[in-house]
This record gives structure tokens, sequence and C-alpha cells, in this order.
């Protein structure tokens, strides 16, 4: 079973930066395909973005692309996403998520590993 536990979240100005980490407890991490994905007051949840187990094919939402980035770590178990230019509707509680068959694909159904969540809120 893995554990994934999300850190970083917090309150940020518009046009500010947060950095957003997800730390796994298992041997496996490698192998996964992550993805954050967020869920705004009163929305269903949306994915954000992903990146496949080879680490060079990630994917967007749109209305993130150019702002957001995704990256990890192997010899950390860490995944990350660095959010840059902040606007009010990033608001939302974000989740990391992991595949176990290493795919990166932006349904949230694909995923069987979820952590709990952390709090980003942007002021304008």
């Amino acid at each position: 079973q893995e554990q994934l536990v999300e850190s970083g979240g917090g309150l940020a100005q518009a046009g500010g930066s947060l950095r957003l980490s997800c730390a796994a407890s298992g041997d496996s991490f490698g192998m996964y395909g992550l993805a954050w994905f967020r869920r705004a007051p009163g929305k269903e949840r949306e994915f954000v973005a992903s990146i496949a187990r080879g680490g060079t094919d990630t994917r967007y939402t749109n209305s993130v692309k150019d702002r957001f980035t995704i990256s990890r770590d192997l010899t950390k178990k860490t995944l990350y996403l660095e959010m840059n230019d902040l606007k009010p509707e990033d608001t939302a509680i974000y989740f990391c998520a992991a595949d176990t068959h290493g795919r990166n694909w932006p349904h949230a159904s694909e995923y069987n590993y979820w952590g709990q969540g952390t709090q980003v809120s942007v002021s304008s």
C-alpha cells in the first residue's frame, strides 16, 4: 500500500508562487505515473497536471499551461508542482495521485493512490 502526503499549500497573493510537494512512502515511486488534481469550492475535482513513468511525458490542463510545472525527484520519492503567476481561480484543495500502470492520463479513475490534499488559497 502506497501512502502519499502533500505539503506546501498555503495563502498566496495573485501573481505569486507556491510549490507543492507530494512525498511517497513505498519503494515503487519510480514505476508510477503521477498527477495533481484539484477541487475548488463548489466544483468537482479536476485534472491539473501529470507525468508519466519515464519522466518526460507531461500533460497540463489548459488553464495552467505556462504557469505550472510538474516534476519529480526519484531519490527523494517526491512529486512537485511549481505554481507561478497564481490566480484566484487556482484556489482549491490540491491532491497528488499515483497510477501503478505508469501512465499519465488526465482521468481520476485511472489513479490507484491518493493523498489527503493540501489547501491553496489565492487572494486578489
